[in-house]
């Protein structure tokens, strides 16, 4: 069964860092670009950063560039996103997401940032 666990989110002040991690299971991780995307409160889903399968490739969002950093450590099956100088309009629930049809979502993990 494949599955994406994402953690690490929580409540910052403007400012301060999180990283979030994602445990990918079921599935061949190694072979699968990923991708970060958050979702605010009435808004829709917006990309954040993608990855491709090895790793030495990344692509940011305007709005992220600079302040915050995917990586992968494909051994572990597992994707971050460290994320640095947030700022309240980072506030969303943030998923995993792997770059090909048919994957399912994880439940996303809460990034709250007060100002």
């Amino acid at each position: 069964e494949v599955q994406l666990v994402e953690s690490g989110g929580g409540k910052v002040n403007a400012g301060e860092s999180l990283r979030l991690s994602c445990a990918a299971s079921g599935f061949v991780f190694s072979d699968y670009a990923m991708n970060w995307v958050r979702q605010a409160p009435g808004k829709g889903p917006e990309w954040v950063a993608g990855i491709n399968s090895g790793g030495d490739r990344t692509e940011y969002a305007g709005s992220v560039k600079g302040r915050f950093t995917i990586s992968r450590d494909n051994a572990k099956k597992n994707l971050y996103l460290q994320m640095n100088n947030l700022k309240p309009e980072d506030t969303a629930v943030y998923h995993c997401v792997v770059v090909d049809e048919g994957f399912p979502q994880g439940w996303g993990t809460q990034v709250t940032v007060s100002s």
